[in-house]
């Protein structure tokens, strides 16, 4: 990225050698390695953390992260390991791959029809996954 030509990239250029002079061994951060080392987390820390935590009649963990699905997609799904971590959490919590691939489905009417491809994109990886993983 040293010729960067477009705003976006002289700013991610100036971010990367700002993270180098704050802490040298972030140069080589990557998200996924983090994605790899806490895939997600257990049911109960979820329903403690995104559950019934304000109101004991409250939106509960899997209706939380399914919000929370549908928040990363309005953004354009800028945020890939943040997406595919919240959808392995939401499986965590119970939440079926419809209701998974229905919540990213609806928010093409509010986000666009490219940022819920992104998104889909992005859940059917984690789908992938967990299908492997249960062969």
């Amino acid at each position: 990225m040293s010729d960067a030509k477009t705003p976006l990239e002289l700013m991610m250029q100036q971010a990367q050698e700002m993270v180098k002079a704050f802490n040298p061994a972030m140069s080589s951060f990557d998200p996924k390695g983090f994605e790899k080392m806490w895939p997600t987390m257990p049911k109960d820390a979820m329903e403690m953390w995104f559950g019934k935590g304000i109101s004991k009649d409250g939106l509960d963990a899997k209706t939380r992260l399914l919000l929370t699905l549908a928040g990363l997609t309005m953004q354009g799904a800028q945020s890939e390991t943040a997406l595919r971590q919240t959808v392995r959490h939401a499986l965590e919590a119970g939440a079926t791959k419809d209701e998974i691939a229905e919540t990213i489905a609806q928010m093409s009417m509010f986000a666009g029809i490219p940022s819920m491809t992104r998104a889909m994109e992005l859940a059917r990886q984690v789908l992938d996954e967990t299908e492997d993983d249960k062969s």
